[in-house]
């Protein structure tokens, strides 16, 4: 009867040493969350993309403004030309001759009303990039949040089940001695191997769960660090500051980054609509150029004479579009369907941006209430387990009921450190759908932290 709950044990231990084994292979030191979060902010490919966007978004303006400014071009071309000519009275004769020509040209636009719409809207591109990069570094903070506190949350389900396989190793273990003395049935017996079975179960799926949470991590980092700080017992939770939701709803409607990136995209599709009904209107330039143009001859003429003209212009260049088939209606008509969506697109950033701050504001107020209620569930599961034990002790108790008292004394504090944990994201969420989430307070959650060498993250 030994042997299942044996094997099942073998197991977790070669899980744990697999798990140990690999951090000492490919871990880095150990580290709170803000060094972690500084850790991503260098490594994670999601967060290095949008700064190459931003980069890219930036461009858009001297891009732009470069259309707006004078231009000078050059072009050259030069060749040599040989043939076999015959004129009248003269026998056939081989000529060749040189040639090239050079034009250095200056253009100045003095009214290109496209031109100023494309410049407001790159400047909105750009305004939009910043709003994009702004979201990318607070969801950065949030996902490495999420991952960090999830690796604590599942290494205390690891916690719990090697405490829970602990107990039922203890309660197996008495239970067979007392079947042995006569005292217990055979089916106790049974029925405490089989609570073992069941928690040698529950703790590999906890080491399952542990291992993925931890590739999670390894994903935005690229590496893990040797040992995770966890959060002090005597730790206060982040309270919403003010603690009114309505300032907050407000805030995020006005603030969030998904939201100014819509409202940069409304002004961009502004000038969109802008630059395309500007097509019907004139452009001027002002146009100069200087060059010279040089043949030693001609193929054509029986004698030859050479050519050498230098030039120099200066000039007023008129463009006007007369007839283009539809093209420009059908352009504004786009141009506007574009401004129509952009702006329901705001609309509905502003409406989910005041959710998420009611989510969480919602969340950590309940966070706390649920944290106040799992901390007397836990006080009156350890007496509820220390009573049973010495009752069974006595007699008037039976394994099962010590084994289920343990089970919800373990449940009850893994769901208290998933509650602090869960209330702490919901304050950094908060202020993310607000747009206020920073590298300083990612600083005060890590401040809330200590760290535990009491096993690998």
């Amino acid at each position: 009867m030994a042997g299942p709950s044996t094997g099942i044990g073998w197991c977790i231990r070669v899980s744990l040493a697999a798990l140990a084994g690999g951090l000492i292979a490919q871990s880095a030191p150990a580290a709170d969350l803000l060094d972690v979060y500084q850790m991503a902010r260098e490594n994670d490919p999601v967060f290095q993309s949008a700064k190459y966007a931003l980069d890219a978004a930036r461009q858009k303006v001297p891009e732009a403004i470069s259309a707006l400014l004078p231009s000078i071009g050059a072009s050259a071309t030069g060749g040599r030309t040989l043939g076999n000519t015959s004129y009248t009275g003269s026998p056939l004769v081989q000529r060749g001759f040189s040639s090239y020509t050079w034009v250095i040209q200056l253009t100045q636009p003095l009214l290109r009303a496209q031109g100023k719409a494309t410049y407001d809207e790159a400047r909105a591109v750009a305004e939009q990039g910043v709003a994009q990069y702004r979201r990318a570094e607070q969801d950065l903070a949030l996902r490495v949040a999420q991952a960090y506190f999830d690796i604590l949350i599942a290494r205390e389900g690891v916690a719990a089940g090697d405490a829970q396989r602990t107990s039922t190793q203890e309660q197996l273990a008495a239970t067979r001695r007392g079947f042995e003395d006569g005292t217990v049935a055979i089916t106790d017996v049974h029925e405490a191997e089989s609570h073992d079975q069941l928690a040698s179960a529950q703790s590999l799926a906890a080491i399952n769960d542990l291992e993925a949470k931890r590739a999670e991590l390894e994903a935005i980092l690229g590496q893990l660090p040797s040992y995770l700080s966890s959060l002090r017992d005597g730790a206060v939770s982040l309270r919403p500051d003010p603690n009114d939701v309505d300032i907050w709803i407000a805030r995020a409607k006005s603030d969030n980054p998904s939201v100014l990136a819509a409202a940069a995209m409304v002004k961009a599709a502004h000038a969109e609509l802008n630059r395309a009904q500007f097509q019907r209107l004139p452009t001027i330039d002002l146009v100069g150029s200087i060059g010279r143009n040089y043949s030693s001859g001609n193929i054509n003429n029986p004698s030859n004479y050479a050519t050498n003209a230098g030039d120099r212009q200066i000039g007023v260049q008129l463009s006007l579009p007369l007839i283009d088939g539809g093209g420009i209606h059908a352009v504004v008509r786009e141009a506007k369907a574009n401004e129509a969506k952009a702006e329901s697109d705001l609309e509905a950033a502003r409406r989910k941006s005041g959710a998420e701050a009611r989510e969480a504001f919602s969340g950590i107020n309940n966070g706390l209430a649920q944290i106040e209620a799992l901390r007397l569930a836990v006080a009156s599961g350890e007496s509820s387990v220390t009573g049973n034990r010495l009752g069974y002790q006595l007699g008037i108790r039976i394994n099962s009921e010590v084994l289920d008292a343990q089970r919800q004394l373990y449940s009850s504090r893994r769901d208290l450190v998933k509650a602090r944990y869960d209330t702490l994201l919901q304050a950094l969420r908060l202020k993310a759908a607000a747009g206020i989430l920073s590298e300083g307070d990612i600083r005060e959650v890590s401040t809330l932290l200590s760290l535990s060498q009491e096993g690998p993250s």
